[in-house]
């Protein structure tokens, strides 16, 4: 492990100016980087522990906090309104987050005062994200990457969970990055978009992540179609977001340590070379 060293910066976006936190090893040679994308519950602590992580294996590591940009989002999607969704949503199993009827059945449950607020939140999480600028910002996270002494050129990779699995392999379809990894995320849509990326590609999946997977034949087709360099693996037993280890509900610990390996070598063979 590397020691290494953390800070706040911002950078200009699509959508405004764009909160990020920056890990690096405390180190002048210029090295690798990596963009890591945020959950849908925005830039917490779990996010900057796995850019930590990848500091300490010798990366520049980039967390663009997506919901700063916009002063839309930005009213909305605060670290309390986040926090007090997460805590409800965790009251749901892991099968039925998705399901409409059984969350506006456990939102009926919550304290009067409460219900107008989760319900906003979770409009604008759960659909009402504008993605398409959203990606544009993490584009320009890419190019602010490449304006830093610190980071090799043309060695950039990006890695995204959940709603940032997604964003992440929008990022690979709209620039040129080195190096993607989706932890189970949605297949950009159209699925065409695939034959504009460039760099090598590693998808993650939980093999209970039932919403997820059932597109996921259309990307493995649209990879082979344009025969771009691509890789999966399938967690048998793991739900969503088993990566989490903030996570009771969905931490799956031995399948999260191999699927931390596989990036680890993935981004060695993209990045490190």
């Amino acid at each position: 492990m590397q020691p290494i060293e953390s800070k706040i910066v911002n950078y200009q976006g699509e959508t405004g100016s764009i909160e990020a936190y920056l890990a690096k090893p405390q180190s002048s040679t210029p090295r690798p980087a990596i963009i890591v994308i945020h959950e849908i519950f925005g830039l917490v602590d779990h996010t900057k522990d796995v850019a930590n992580r990848f500091a300490e294996q010798g990366y520049v590591a980039l967390a663009p906090n997506l919901y700063s940009g916009s002063k839309a989002l930005r009213s909305v999607l605060t670290q309390t309104n986040i926090a007090a969704l997460m805590q409800f949503m965790q009251t749901i199993p892991a099968s039925k987050m998705r399901d409409p009827i059984i969350v506006q059945q456990e939102l009926a449950k919550q304290p009067e005062q409460n219900r107008p607020s989760l319900q906003k939140t979770m409009g604008l999480l759960f659909g009402g994200l504008p993605k398409d600028k959203l990606t544009q910002d993490l584009v320009k996270a890419l190019d602010y990457l490449k304006s830093q002494p610190a980071v090799k050129k043309g060695m950039i990779g990006n890695v995204g969970f959940c709603f940032g699995g997604g964003m992440s392999i929008n990022l690979a379809c709209h620039a040129e990055t080195a190096a993607c990894v989706i932890f189970y995320g949605e297949n950009p849509s159209p699925i065409d978009l695939v034959k504009n990326i460039r760099g090598s590609v590693l998808g993650i999946y939980g093999g209970e992540d039932a919403r997820i997977n059932s597109n996921l034949d259309q990307l493995v087709k649209a990879m082979v179609e344009y025969k771009k360099d691509f890789e999966m693996r399938i967690y048998p037993g793991a739900p969503h977001a088993f990566f989490n280890d903030t996570s009771k509900a969905t931490y799956k610990p031995d399948a999260a340590k191999d699927a931390w390996d596989m990036v680890l070598r993935f981004f060695a063979r993209t990045l490190l070379g």
